[in-house]
């Protein structure tokens, strides 16, 4: 290696998931060998946990939505009838279970700052990260579906940018409750006293602020991460803004590395102008879905056998969500990036850009490419194929690891894990075991030992009110 060669980084693997059927792939739940069907088993996700966990992954992250895909055709039915990310469950629920049959593998949950009252979220997030001994993360979002908002007592969305500032109050008083309210050692349980916490060691964070009044205090002891492993995944300037204070990690999806590469270094600059965090410390993981076999022809035969069962129209639903543009509006071979909509052609121009052999793009082009593996790339060939292709992601959008997504649940997993990992370890890209085995979801993220809370340059540190400080030395940030 060269004196100037990059070091090798070790990557950062996570399995991507949702408590529905199918997720980024609608349709396979029909496949003879899917199990995706089967979310509403609690063993479901326990196998999952206990399998991936043996392959050394670094976590679980498990998406949600709070309302159904019904941009296309104006109607909830396309994602009914395909299992397109519609039943969907509650994730947090499932997180104990998980953890109490594994050791160390950390669960990113997906919870939104816009419908849910901070207080009662800091409960469920320091009652998770009790029960699963310091390894939950939170994966932040502002949420996108107007069916959720008409659900919720709205009748559309907030305006995005009202959704970040929103966050940014709702952050505020999650760092209050879970790193202010208590001291370290408040709780003495001391038998002989008979003090379980002592009272002038907690304390009310009364907050008042535009969105949420909240006295406290925080109705939990301090868990093992205090503020659980932060996980964010907007790129919009209000997203890159927030994930630059906020976010230890970052997921992007897109179809080619070029195009999430400018806004990861915007986000790194901004962490390190604005907030004066190392850049390094945020890292940012791509959505792939991986289609592997021992031969090229075994992988590409293993696509075409997807494909089958993969659901256009299920696609198309989720398509209309992702963006709020509805395709049945064009016939079915009208070429899109020739319509009057601005959108419709800017967002198709986006994939062409990156599928240049496909010469004409209509609807159903774009339920093709959107069918398997949702807004990310399909690998497919060889684990040295693949891991080429993982390789120039780091390359060329600075990334620092991947969210798997699967074709096949939990086939494609073991795919993974049988003929991936082993490749990406020879070629120095990944770990053996887990830095902190038993560790926390930080500890083992940063590889660091002892490193359960918030590093001391992340804003949540800021917040937290230390062993042994008295309380007039301890002044609650607004």
């Amino acid at each position: 290696m060269s004196s100037d060669a990059k070091p090798k980084k070790s990557l950062v693997l996570n399995a991507f998931a949702m408590m529905t059927s199918g997720h980024q792939s609608p349709g396979l739940w029909r496949h003879p060998d899917d199990e995706s069907w089967r979310f509403n088993e609690v063993s479901h996700w326990v196998e999952l946990a206990k399998l991936l966990e043996k392959g050394k992954f670094h976590g679980i992250f498990i998406a949600d939505v709070l309302g159904g895909y019904d941009v296309y055709r104006n109607s909830l039915d396309p994602a009914k009838i395909s299992g397109a990310q519609w039943p969907t469950n509650e994730p947090l629920s499932v997180i104990a279970a998980m953890a109490a049959a594994t050791e160390s593998i950390g669960f990113g949950v997906t919870a939104s700052t816009t419908y849910e009252q901070p207080y009662h979220f800091a409960r469920r997030l320091s009652t998770v990260d009790h029960l699963s001994k310091g390894r939950l993360g939170w994966n932040i979002v502002t949420s996108y579906l107007d069916s959720a908002a008409r659900n919720l007592g709205f009748t559309e969305q907030p305006k995005h940018d009202e959704r970040y500032v929103q966050a940014e109050e709702y952050l505020k008083v999650i760092y209050k409750l879970l790193e202010s309210s208590w001291r370290d050692d408040a709780v003495k349980l001391d038998r002989a006293s008979g003090i379980y916490t002592q009272p002038d060691l907690v304390r009310p964070i009364n907050h008042n602020g535009k969105f949420f009044t909240v006295p406290g205090p925080h109705i939990c002891q301090p868990s093992p991460q205090r503020t659980p492993l932060l996980l964010q995944a907007g790129t919009s300037r209000a997203g890159k803004q927030f994930a630059a204070q906020h976010a230890e990690a970052i997921f992007v999806s897109a179809h080619a590395p070029e195009v999430c590469a400018k806004n990861i270094a915007e986000v790194r600059e901004l962490a390190k102008s604005q907030y004066g965090r190392d850049p390094r410390n945020i890292k940012v993981l791509a959505l792939v879905t991986p289609v592997l076999g021992r031969t090229e022809q075994d992988a590409q035969a293993k696509l075409a056998d997807y494909r089958k069962y993969a659901s256009h129209e299920g696609a198309l639903a989720l398509f209309g969500g992702w963006t709020g543009i509805d395709l049945d509006k064009y016939g079915d071979d009208e070429e899109l990036r020739h319509v009057e909509s601005n959108a419709v052609r800017s967002t198709v121009e986006g994939f062409a850009r990156f599928s240049p052999k496909t010469a004409k793009w209509t609807k159903h082009t774009i339920a093709e490419h959107v069918a398997i593996g949702g807004n990310g790339p399909i690998f497919v060939g060889t684990p040295s194929q693949v891991a080429d292709s993982l390789e120039a992601w780091v390359d060329e959008a600075d990334v620092d690891g991947f969210n798997f997504a699967y074709a096949l649940f939990p086939q494609s997993f073991k795919d993974i894990i049988e003929l991936l990992v082993p490749e990406l370890r020879s070629r120095g890209l990944f770990w053996d075991d887990y830095a902190v085995p038993g560790g926390t979801y930080r500890e083992n993220f940063y590889q660091k030992p002892g490193q359960s809370g918030p590093l001391d340059e992340h804003v949540a540190s800021s917040y937290r009110w230390k062993a042994g400080v008295p309380s007039e030395q301890h002044v609650i940030q607004d």
